[in-house]
């Protein structure tokens, strides 16, 4: 058997947990730089507020309807990822960890077992530990899962946040319940394909030929079908498997002109993506840099630029990757040009044992160590204590929040205080 764990409204519930002055009260937040809402929770669906409804646009609602409105507190909704995932972990050894809210667990041996009573169980421990409100579908298989856990959610009131697949009839009759739109893994593309077969819910999916569904889908739409046919075909992914591209891509929290704060910001990108190559053991041989003027803001010039490096060896050296990402974004800025966002990816990725030498270039072997100590230091102290000397030493991140909470368990100096 395998079950959907799916988190409540996360990123409001997170809120909450430290803040319940805002339980039954209508919570949103704001994605990257306060632009739109891409979290909310049930009261503020009722009344109405849109997912990804401009923040701008919807000021005057907010407070006339006495919504409580975060900025996004990334720190904190990852702790608290972690802290539920880790709990997840206990219940079964094989875990996928899908997104920051929601988690496939795998029962493989639990024969005999009440599982709506062992999903009540997960539901009132990460509840208790952690305060966080959890669904949970449970079927024999992953996409039927995802099907419980909808039916969970959505009927809450008579399932409690629980709801198990077990049963041929009860196969069927969720998949009768569940529309095609609505269905796991189906994207515009197969949905088009789909509607003009007449085909409305899940249930009449399955009711296509395998040749059919092979033909126009491929062989991820005929898994797919098997799966919610009760066959087991789409396993746990391996969450072990490198990446074979890094990419960190920000929006500014204002515009910039001026090379010298482009630099900086391409430099603490690069910085980033070098971080993420060495934690997985990886060294890149070509980086992207890009360059986007606010495409919003029509009456202004607009640029949007990239150039592709390729570097003289395989390298996972903050200062080798920055050092060239700087001097790409000096290529491709163009003075007058109002900047808002600007990315660094490092692809054609090689394990860092086995990368290529070079008979005339190579890393100077003092990067290594100086990364080893850098990267140690971050670790130890938590956050970025050591930088490059090109990088702002007091923000790395640079956004918006003008209704940030505090970061209650991953910074000393906001912890939450009793009185």
């Amino acid at each position: 058997m395998f079950a959907l764990v799916d988190c409540n409204n996360f990123y409001a519930s997170c809120e909450r947990v430290f803040q319940p002055q805002f339980n039954n009260i209508p919570v949103a937040i704001l994605s990257n730089n306060d632009g739109c809402f891409i979290s909310r929770s049930d009261e503020a669906k009722k009344l109405g507020l849109p997912m990804a409804a401009p923040a701008f646009k919807y000021r005057k609602f907010c407070e006339d309807h006495g919504i409580k409105v975060f900025s996004s507190n990334y720190p904190l909704y990852g702790d608290m990822s972690t802290r539920v995932m880790n709990i997840l972990g206990t219940f079964t050894p094989e875990i996928e960890i899908y997104s920051v809210d929601e988690a496939f667990l795998k029962f493989d041996g639990f024969k005999d077992y009440d599982f709506d009573a062992y999903g009540k169980d997960i539901q009132q421990k990460v509840q208790r530990c952690t305060g966080i409100p959890i669904s949970i579908g449970i079927a024999p298989t992953k996409a039927l899962a995802k099907v419980a856990n909808k039916i969970a959610k959505k009927l809450r009131s008579r399932t409690g946040g629980v709801y198990v697949i077990e049963s041929e009839e009860k196969r069927i009759k969720a998949l009768k319940w569940t529309k095609i739109e609505s269905v796991w893994g189906i994207g515009r593309g197969n949905l088009k394909r789909l509607r003009a077969r007449h085909i409305q819910t899940a249930y009449d999916f399955t009711q296509l030929p395998d040749e059919w569904v092979r033909r126009q889908m491929a062989i991820i739409g005929l898994k797919l079908k098997k799966d919610l046919e009760g066959i087991p075909t789409l396993d746990l992914d391996d969450d072990t498997r490198d990446k074979k591209a890094i990419a960190t891509t920000r929006s500014f929290e204002y515009t910039y002109s001026d090379i010298e704060d482009i630099k900086e910001r391409i430099s603490t990108f690069a910085s980033s993506c070098a971080e993420k190559l060495r934690n997985q053991g990886s060294s890149c041989n070509y980086l992207v840099v890009l360059l986007r003027s606010d495409r919003h803001k029509k009456d202004e010039p607009q640029d949007s630029s990239s150039l592709v490096v390729t570097l003289p060896y395989a390298t996972d050296s903050s200062l080798t990757i920055s050092n060239y990402a700087v001097k790409a974004a000096i290529a491709i800025f163009r003075p007058g040009i109002k900047y808002k966002r600007a990315g660094v990816i490092v692809s054609g990725l090689v394990p860092t044992n086995e990368r290529q030498l070079d008979l005339f270039l190579s890393e100077n072997p003092k990067h290594h160590k100086i990364m080893e100590v850098m990267d140690g230091i971050n670790n130890k102290y938590g956050g970025y204590k050591m930088k490059i000397a090109n990088q702002d030493l007091e923000r790395t991140w640079k956004m918006r929040q003008n209704h940030l909470s505090l970061r209650y368990t991953t910074n000393i100096n906001e912890i939450i205080t009793v009185k």
